[in-house]
C-alpha cells in the first residue's frame, strides 16, 4: 500500500504541476532500465520513446544521432535489443489499418501484439494462416526474427508477408514487396531490426477457421515412431517430451466445423511448477523420478479444445525461462533429438522443463533459418532463476553437428563466420544492410559483431 500511495502522490504532483512538471521531469533525463521477459538481457538506454505516428518516428531518426534499437514485448532471449542509445517502441503504431477482401490480405501496424490481431481480422473476414504458441510478441518482432508456429505445409510468420513499410536510418519511409525493391524485401522479411523500423506489414491471410486441438500423452518411443506420420496427417503437429519420464504428449490442430467447446484442461503453468517440485524432491534419484512421472503420465486424459484459430494456437506462459532453439534439416531432426535427450538425461538431472519439437516448411528468405529446407525445430528451456549455460553449452554442439540454425530470438553462441557458412545469402543481406544504414545506427554491440564489416 505504501508504494501505491507514493505512486499516487507522484502522479498528483505531476497533475498539479501540469506541463511544467512534465518538462522538469524530462529535463532530468532520468534513464529507465529495460529487461527482457526472462531478465537475462538488460540495458540502461539514454532514452526510451514510443512515437505516436510514423511522422514522429521519422523526425526522431532524422533529428537524432546514436544507436537506435526497436523493442517489442521483450520475448527474445538473444541480445538483439540492449543498447545505451535509444530504444523505440512501436506499440502506438498498431492495429489493422486496411483489409483486401479479394486477396485476403491485410495491412497491420508493426507494433501490434499478435494477441490483438485475431479478433479484428475475424471481424473483417480473415484469419492468420498460422501462429506461434505465444501471442505476446509484436508483429514486427516476429517478422524480424522469423518466429514460427508448426506444420509441415506452413512456413514461419515472415513467409506470409507480402509487403513491408520501414523507416530507415535517415528518417525516410521505404516500401518494399516482391515487385517494388525486391532485394530489400528479401532482406527485410527477416532483418533482426537492422535495416530500419518496420511500421507496417502486409500479410497474406485466409478465411476465418475453427481448429480442433487435441493433446494425447504417449510414451516417447511411440511418439518418435509416429512423428512423421502425425506431422503428415494433421494441419499443425508438435510434441513435447518431459525429461526423466519416458513420456511426452502430442499436440495437433485440424480445421473443423465442430461447435466451440473444451474438455477439462491441465494448467500448463501449474504443470511446469509441478515438474520443478518433482525435480527438487528426486533430482538425486533419476530412476525413482522416471517411475513417478511415467506412472502419473499414464493416467492423464487426452484434452480436446475447439475454438477460433487465433485463440487455439496460443498458450499462456506465466512461468519464465531462458530458451535455446535450433532448426535442423527435417531428415535429421529426430536423430538429433535422441542425442539431445541422451545428453540431458545422462548429465543434467537439474533440468525439468519439457522439450518442444515443431515442424516448419522451407522458404526462400535470405536470413530465415528455414531458407531452402524443411525443418524440425527443437527448443530447450531452463527456469529463469537457474543457470542455463551448462545445459545449453552441452546441447549446442549436437545442434551444430546436424547443421542446425538457431532461432534469431533465442540464445546461441554463433559468430558472423558461423552464420556466413549457414546462410548462402549472408553477404547479400550485409550489403543491403550497409546501403540502408551506412552509419550503423541500428547496430547494437551484438549486431555490430555480426555486421560491423559492412557498417561503413
Amino acid at each position: 500500500m505504501l508504494n501505491r500511495r507514493r505512486l499516487l502522490a507522484a502522479l498528483a504532483t505531476l497533475a498539479v504541476a501540469g506541463t511544467g512538471g512534465l518538462r522538469a521531469l524530462a529535463a532530468e533525463k532520468r534513464r529507465l532500465p529495460w529487461r527482457n521477459w526472462s531478465g537475462s538481457q538488460h540495458c540502461l538506454p539514454e532514452q526510451r520513446v514510443a512515437p505516436a505516428s510514423v511522422a514522429d518516428l521519422q523526425e526522431l531518426l532524422a533529428s537524432s544521432t546514436g544507436v537506435v534499437r526497436p523493442v517489442g514485448a521483450g520475448h527474445s532471449f538473444s541480445p538483439l535489443v540492449p543498447t545505451d542509445g535509444t530504444l523505440v517502441s512501436l506499440s502506438r503504431l498498431g492495429g489493422v489499418s486496411a483489409v483486401d477482401a479479394d486477396s485476403l490480405q491485410a495491412t497491420i501496424g508493426g507494433g501490434t501484439r499478435l494477441g490483438d490481431i485475431g479478433q479484428p481480422l475475424q471481424d473483417a473476414g480473415q484469419a492468420l494462416l498460422n501462429m506461434p504458441d505465444i501471442d505476446e510478441q509484436t508483429l514486427a518482432g516476429c517478422i524480424a526474427t522469423a518466429t514460427h508456429g508448426t506444420g509441415i505445409d506452413l512456413g514461419c510468420m515472415s513467409s506470409f508477408v507480402t509487403g513491408l513499410q520501414l523507416v530507415d536510418a535517415r528518417g525516410q519511409v521505404v516500401d518494399c514487396d516482391a515487385d517494388n525493391n525486391p532485394e530489400l524485401f528479401q532482406a527485410a522479411r527477416v532483418s533482426l531490426g537492422s535495416l530500419g523500423l518496420i511500421t507496417q506489414v502486409r500479410l497474406q491471410n485466409t478465411q476465418p477457421y475453427r481448429l480442433r486441438r487435441e493433446a494425447i500423452w504417449m510414451e516417447l518411443e511411440e511418439i518418435l515412431a509416429n512423428a512423421e506420420l502425425l506431422a503428415a496427417s494433421h494441419r499443425n503437429f508438435e510434441f513435447y517430451y518431459v525429461p526423466f519420464s519416458g513420456w511426452g504428449f502430442t499436440d495437433t490442430h485440424d480445421i473443423t466445423d465442430e461447435p466451440i467447446g473444451a474438455t477439462d484442461r491441465e494448467d500448463p503453468n501449474e504443470g511446469v511448477m509441478s515438474l520443478k517440485s518433482v525435480r527438487d524432491w528426486m533430482e538425486s534419484a533419476p530412476a525413482l523420478r522416471r517411475f513417478a512421472l511415467g506412472t502419473y503420465a499414464r493416467f492423464l486424459d487426452r484434452e480436446v479444445t475447439v475454438a477460433n484459430s487465433w485463440s487455439n494456437y496460443a498458450s499462456e506462459r506465466n512461468v519464465r525461462f531462458n530458451e535455446m532453439e535450433y532448426h535442423l534439416p527435417r531428415e535429421s531432426g529426430l536423430q538429433a533429438l535422441r542425442e539431445v535427450i541422451s545428453t540431458l538425461e545422462s548429465s543434467h538431472h537439474e533440468v525439468f522443463f519439457p522439450l518442444e519439437v515443431r515442424f516448419v516448411k522451407a522458404d526462400d528468405i535470405w536470413l530465415s533459418p528455414f531458407q531452402g529446407r524443411d525443418s524440425v525445430s527443437i527448443a530447450v528451456h531452463r527456469y529463469f532463476e537457474e543457470d542455463y549455460q551448462p545445459y545449453f553449452t552441452a546441447l549446442e554442439p549436437i545442434f551444430r553437428k546436424y547443421g542446425g540454425r538457431p532461432h534469431w530470438g533465442k540464445l546461441n553462441t554463433l559468430t558472423a563466420a558461423d552464420f556466413r557458412e549457414l546462410y548462402p545469402h549472408w553477404d547479400d543481406f550485409a550489403e543491403i544492410r550497409r546501403q540502408m544504414d551506412p552509419g550503423g545506427r541500428f547496430l547494437n554491440p551484438y549486431l555490430s559483431r555480426l555486421f560491423a564489416a559492412a557498417a561503413g
